[in-house]
């Protein structure tokens, strides 16, 4: 970890308590939030390790035994989901050496073991073997507590089969975290998503930085420009404002309604849906990494992955309504929703690319918010300049 003083220092902070203004007379986030490579450390402790954040989805690890590795700016933990059925998450780390335990996702079993001097643990984190840890073919040693040795955990919460850890364990409990955004979308039975595999993911290779995708997701300003075909049916002026600003902000739609097949065939829907959902749809970024979607036939999540200070991976993946929603009668439109979202995000791939590169100009530093149409971005703006600072 570099020198860090820069984004710690009176000036920095002056320059962030800029951000907290009304929205018409608000500044944005300083360019080195964007282009300084140092940065990253520093906002990983500050927005990612303090409070939340997602790293993945349980079907990631669908079966017991199923182990993912994930990395989190840097961070090495595995994604786990153990013989009782839970998930849990720990650091990628072999107690013994510091080798990484997994670097690629594996099913496991019941144990898992180190490549590196065959440690084994079970799927709950205990140290269970240790070979040869006192000579050839002695695997106890006097004095060693395995007990005291085992993988370190990490604060874990899932929601709508989205994993969510909190590294430095002094969150608020998630379910503070999550309450008012679950609250908003109460209606929506979250125990009947179903992921269909391969046609309901894909991934985008982005190169911007992680926030600026956030920023692009929350507001609609931009749609009769970037996105001529969804404007089309969800109009400018068929969307509002959702200023949530202590945890997500976004948009909504009261028209969404895309002819996905010639046939005009219908996917399950959320049960007891009211008016507003149907033909409606929400749109919020769940801070730090999550841009999600809520619609009457289906649930969309996108995990940002950041790379590197002006590379990000954006992993899509869609949820449908009940164990029907997957069957082969609904392959269809199932690849036909997913072919359409991912126009939707590939049309955004070049308006956040150049936004990363505009950042480069010492002409500009964080620009303004049009006080109508950016409200959402600005809320993303406030939470993370109060973090920071």
């Amino acid at each position: 970890m570099g020198d860090l003083s820069a984004f710690t220092s009176a000036a920095f902070r002056d320059r962030l308590s800029t951000v907290l203004s009304e929205t018409a007379a608000a500044k944005a986030l300083p360019n080195p939030c964007y282009v300084d490579p140092e940065f990253l450390a520093f906002e990983r402790a500050r927005l990612y390790e303090a409070g939340w954040a997602c790293i993945g989805f349980g079907k990631d690890v669908a079966r017991p035994g199923d182990v993912m590795p994930r990395n989190l700016l840097g961070l090495p933990l595995i994604l786990v989901r153990d013989t009782k059925n839970e998930i849990r998450v720990f650091h990628n780390v072999c107690s013994h050496r510091g080798a990484e335990l997994v670097s690629e996702p594996c099913h496991v079993g019941a144990v898992l073991r180190c490549p590196y001097h065959s440690w084994a643990y079970d799927l709950e984190g205990k140290l269970k073997a240790t070979p040869f840890i006192g000579g050839p073919n002695v695997n106890r040693c006097d004095g060693f507590d395995k007990s005291a040795h085992g993988l370190r955990p990490v604060r874990t919460a899932v929601w709508f089969d989205m994993v969510f850890v909190n590294v430095s364990g002094q969150a608020p409990d998630f379910a503070a975290y999550i309450a008012p955004l679950a609250e908003r979308w109460s209606m929506f039975d979250g125990s009947l998503i179903r992921h269909s595999g391969p046609d309901s993911s894909a991934t985008f290779d982005v190169h911007c930085n992680w926030k600026l995708a956030v920023e692009n997701y929350c507001e609609a300003y931009h749609l009769p420009w970037v996105h001529p075909a969804l404007n089309s049916y969800s109009r400018l002026e068929d969307h509002y404002n959702i200023n949530e600003w202590d945890s997500f902000a976004g948009q909504g739609s009261r028209v969404y309604r895309p002819s996905l097949t010639d046939t005009g065939e219908a996917l399950p829907n959320f049960p007891g849906l009211p008016t507003q959902f149907r033909g409606g749809a929400e749109y919020a970024a769940l801070f730090p990494n999550l841009l999600l979607g809520v619609h009457q036939d289906h649930f969309m999540a996108v995990r940002l992955e950041p790379i590197g200070v002006d590379h990000t991976l954006e992993h899509l993946e869609l949820y449908y309504v009940g164990d029907a929603a997957l069957d082969d009668n609904y392959a269809q439109i199932r690849s036909a929703n997913l072919r359409a979202w991912k126009q939707v995000f590939s049309e955004d791939v070049g308006v956040v690319e150049r936004m990363q590169r505009g950042r480069a100009s010492p002409a500009f530093d964080g620009g303004v918010f049009s006080p109508v149409m950016d409200v959402p971005t600005h809320c993303f703006h406030k939470w993370a300049a109060q973090r920071l600072m």
